[in-house]
């Protein structure tokens, strides 16, 4: 069917045209930005098409709507794909307050400049860039992985809210994904938890097109995978060939019918033009067609050849009377829906609305408990649960637990109104995560993306698995809680192999993310105070294992100081010290211990806790300054992980006492003996520092 500005043309017609519409402006975007991948959106498109225009629930015009249907595109190197959907289905802009703006998310102009400097179009989709982008997504294996918790969000958000007559939540979950998602492992152990979670509201969208960037994917991809999801309790329906709308149709329609497991939907594909035994080799490989290989996909679509982001006269209005009315109709019926629900339940609806803003509740943080002095202590992970707990209370959509680790995390939440989350049962706010680091680092990310405060529990050294996607909250600036214990060589016995030793400062490089690590009990509480208004960072709190003494804040300056990062724990008695004492964690202690005994000798000491250099470094240079004057010199850090990056904070003439090794299996108390984590060792390493200044 050849194409022109004037066409007038029949419905079937209009569906082609618009499927077209779509596979051009996604071979235009890439091609003018020289960059990209056209293939996926060129094979997909009408699989796009058929979701976007007779099943998402999804209004264009309101696009922040809290029960519409949740699009991830998890093989987010087709982004084009779902620029041209969110182009050509008039999605509005939407800004940080949630206020739906007179423009949209994304414009023709925006396609041209798909993969430019500033542009609303990057290489992947952006969370909170993109108005539409549910979830960021690119290293494949992480937008499934997400989907999971969104999905897990949406159950929750039924079983805690919805009440007879008012049906406030009950959206589904659309993924797209490739091979690669079915290749990462992240995507396997996201798929587990979903099939033992029964998940009746997610359904994974596979697109089987046999080709991977090296080249077909039997070279290194040759598994049953929909013998694989069935084995893991999936319903696994197909669909022959891409095209087939009717079949893709059916599919969905099967899906909407399967309430008791999440749904594959396997569809096959054609990388390149999107016809059968047609195939481009630049599209399967990930690059622009090139000039002559564009023509010649044009003119397979009766599309004019010369034509450049064309988009046909009625395309645009199609997509209007699709998906656009029916997500009007939608929206504006749960709106009516919710005001009669919260002139019924205002105490739901209330929470409700604070959680969309991510605001906390009046109290939030009353009853939290408070640390009596204690030279034997609490490990810091003990204390965290009983502070989890108070917040917990207070906060009905504080939810989440642990990798099978909740007993030594202290991730559970005790009251008996809490509730175990498992299948069939979907209001509890205890969280398996089984053995699946990784994945429950990603589902996490989904339930942060659905608004609930989620926090997630497991060694500190295992964040080693959970890496790609905890550095994907800090790129989507999400405010996910990570409850990371066993934080040193001090957890003792275990050995090198779960002692971590540069995971600080691994992640305290990682920007926006947040990383505490409290010295005594009474510093946990005033982490978990600073954490819980945050909305835009990720949080690793980094916990011990073994008991830390507890401060006397009556000799000692008060713990409030931790919402600076950094404060003055102990200071000589004017105020004007010699030598300067750091600490963190397990070794804030040690610091202490130091201090005393440098003063009785007449030496002019301060102690300085330092649980948070993130936060310390969000502070203006007048606190900064006072806390770590600029004239003192003799600065010796102590803490028992990697000494990279403390010394920004010791300067050229000070010491990092740290690890510059990995660890060793001993009991605590000889490691740190061995590895010089000793009252002793600090005090000569700060007398050595004066002698030399």
């Amino acid at each position: 069917m050849a194409v022109s500005d004037q066409t007038v043309v029949t419905a079937k017609q209009l569906e082609t045209l618009s499927i077209n519409t779509i596979r051009t402006l996604s071979i235009d975007g890439v091609e003018k930005a020289k960059s990209g991948h056209p293939g996926a959106p060129m094979a997909f498109a009408p699989v796009a098409y058929c979701l976007w225009q007779q099943f998402l629930r999804y209004d264009p015009a309101d696009p922040v709507w809290p029960n519409r249907d949740r699009f991830v595109l998890s093989n987010g190197h087709a982004s084009m794909l779902l620029y041209s959907m969110l182009y050509l289905s008039g999605v509005k802009s939407v800004d940080a307050d949630y206020r739906i703006l007179d423009r949209p998310a994304v414009s023709l102009d925006d396609i041209k400049n798909f993969r430019q400097l500033d542009s609303r179009t990057p290489g992947h989709p952006e969370y909170r860039l993109t108005t539409g982008i549910e979830t960021t997504t690119g290293p494949l294996g992480q937008g499934v992985g997400n989907s999971v918790g969104i999905a897990i969000a949406g159950k929750w958000l039924e079983a805690n809210y919805n009440r007879p007559g008012f049906q406030i939540f009950n959206y589904r979950i659309y993924v797209f994904c490739s091979d690669g998602d079915m290749m990462e492992g992240v995507g396997s152990e996201a798929a587990s938890l979903a099939g033992h979670l029964k998940l009746p509201n997610l359904c994974w969208i596979y697109d089987a097109n046999q080709i991977t960037l090296d080249g077909p994917a039997d070279w290194s991809f040759s598994e049953d995978v929909g013998m694989r999801f069935r084995a893991y309790g999936w319903n696994v329906t197909h669909v022959r060939d891409a095209n087939d709308l009717d079949a893709v149709a059916r599919g969905l329609r099967e899906f909407h019918a399967t309430k008791d497991r999440p749904t594959l939907m396997i569809v096959n594909s054609h990388i390149g033009y999107g016809a059968p035994h047609k195939q481009d080799t630049n599209a399967a490989h990930g690059e622009p067609l090139g000039e002559e290989e564009t023509r010649l996909a044009k003119k397979f679509y009766g599309w004019p050849e010369d034509a450049k982001f064309l988009v046909p006269d009625g395309v645009r209005e199609h997509f209007q009377d699709g998906i656009g009315r029916r997500g009007r109709e939608l929206s504006s019926s749960w709106r009516e829906l919710f005001r009669r629900y919260t002139k019924d339940f205002p105490d739901l609806a209330g929470q409700l609305n604070q959680m969309e803003r991510r605001e906390l509740p009046e109290g939030w943080d009353k009853g939290l408990p408070t640390f009596p002095p204690d030279v034997k202590g609490i490990a810091s992970r003990e204390s965290s649960g009983k502070v989890l707990n108070a917040l917990a209370n207070n906060i009905p959509w504080l939810i989440g637990g642990s990798a099978d680790l909740a007993t030594s995390n202290k991730t559970t939440l005790t009251s008996e109104a809490a509730g175990e989350f498992r299948a069939g049962n979907y209001g509890g706010r205890n969280f398996h995560f089984g053995v699946r680091e990784h994945g429950m680092a990603s589902a996490l990310n989904g339930m942060a993306v659905s608004k609930l405060r989620a926090f997630g529990g497991t060694f500190f050294n295992f964040t080693d698995y959970m890496r790609p996607a905890m550095r994907l909250a800090a790129i989507m600036e999400l405010p996910t809680i990570y409850v990371l214990t066993h934080d040193s060589i001090g957890l003792g016995e275990d050995g090198p192999t779960h002692q971590p030793v540069e995971q600080l400062a691994s992640l305290r490089a990682m920007p926006h993310m947040i990383v505490f690590r409290p010295g005594d009990a009474n510093e946990v509480v005033e982490a978990w105070k600073t954490i819980m208004p945050l909305k835009h960072n990720p949080v690793a709190l980094v916990l011990s294992r073994q008991a830390l003494p507890t401060i006397d804040r009556t000799k000692y300056r008060p713990a409030s100081g931790v919402g600076k990062g950094g404060y003055v724990l102990a200071d000589p008695a004017d105020g004007k010290p010699d030598v300067i004492l750091i600490g963190t964690g397990s070794e804030l202690s040690l610091c202490v211990e130091a201090y005393e005994k440098l003063t009785a000798e007449g030496i002019r000491a301060r102690v300085v806790s330092m649980p948070s250099s993130d936060i310390f470094d969000m502070q203006d240079d007048a606190y900064k300054n006072s806390v770590l004057p600029p004239e003192v010199k003799a600065r010796v850090s102590v803490e028992a992980a990697s000494t990279f990056g403390w010394e920004r904070y010791v300067g050229l003439q000070g010491a990092a006492l740290g690890m510059k090794t990995f660890g060793a299996s001993a009991p605590a108390k000889d490691l740190m003996k061995k590895f010089g984590f000793t009252t002793e060792k600090v005090i000569q390493v700060a007398k050595s520092l004066l002698a030399r200044t």
